[in-house]
């Protein structure tokens, strides 16, 4: 079985570094996940976010949450900054508070349903 991933193009400004290429075998089980998507989906408004808020806003428990924020971390997805607030690496958004993001091998519209 073959699977290819396409990639959209974007326009991204000139004077934003290109940031790498995840490896595909981190990125795509980094994204298997609907709970991971849904955390993409509220950390692409733009806002650094603690592990706390993040799970309110996702329904779940700390725990879980830690967890598939450890996953996204891992896989190079998300970062965390200073006190341990999560965020997706700057270059990766096209758009800035826009639910996109563009990881390079795909380009992901978080405001559809998850």
């Amino acid at each position: 079985m073959v699977f290819r991933i396409m990639t959209t193009p974007t326009t991204v400004s000139p004077t934003v570094a290109t940031p790498p290429l995840i490896p595909l075998t981190a990125f795509l089980p980094a994204l298997a996940s609907p709970v991971r998507w849904e955390i993409l989906k509220h950390l692409s408004a733009g806002e650094p976010l603690p592990v706390m808020e993040i799970a309110q806003l996702i329904g779940r428990s700390t725990a879980l949450t830690s967890k598939h924020l450890a996953v996204l971390r891992r896989a190079g997805l998300v970062v965390t900054g200073r006190g341990h607030l999560y965020t997706i690496p700057k270059g990766y958004q096209p758009v800035p508070g826009q639910p996109v993001v563009d990881y390079g091998h795909c380009l992901l519209r978080l405001n559809a349903g998850v």
